[in-house]
């Protein structure tokens, strides 16, 4: 079997781990071994995280549905409940940034949902 040089092949790869570990603290970006466990390690993070960051703002937007709700004496479930019955098909994005901006816009909503119930 002939013997095969990997110089090139491991100097690429190597520098291609060592780029994207950049900014990772101590050896973790110098040294290839410790680099390469670091990256594999923050990309299961970022797998992870991708899906996570979806849960969090949803939890941010009821947060704020449910804030706003409650200055116009109603409990988000409610105010859900009387959307969903009144066929207004607003997602909660949208919902969240009319009660941190628009108040007058979400409280006539709140009107509407209660009429519906």
């Amino acid at each position: 079997m002939p013997r095969v040089k990997t110089g090139v092949v491991r100097r690429r790869r190597h520098k291609k781990v060592l780029k994207l570990a950049r900014g990772f603290y101590s050896a973790r970006h110098k040294h290839f071994r410790k680099a390469k466990e670091q990256l594999e390690r923050s990309l299961v993070y970022a797998f992870r995280d991708r899906k996570q960051k979806k849960r969090e703002f949803r939890k941010l937007w009821i947060i704020r549905i449910n804030a706003a709700c409650r200055l116009n004496g109603m409990s988000y479930s409610v105010f859900m409940n009387g959307l969903k019955r009144a066929n207004i098909e607003l997602d909660r994005k949208i919902l969240a940034d009319m009660a941190m901006n628009d108040a007058a816009a979400f409280s006539a909503l709140t009107v509407q949902s209660k009429a519906a119930l």
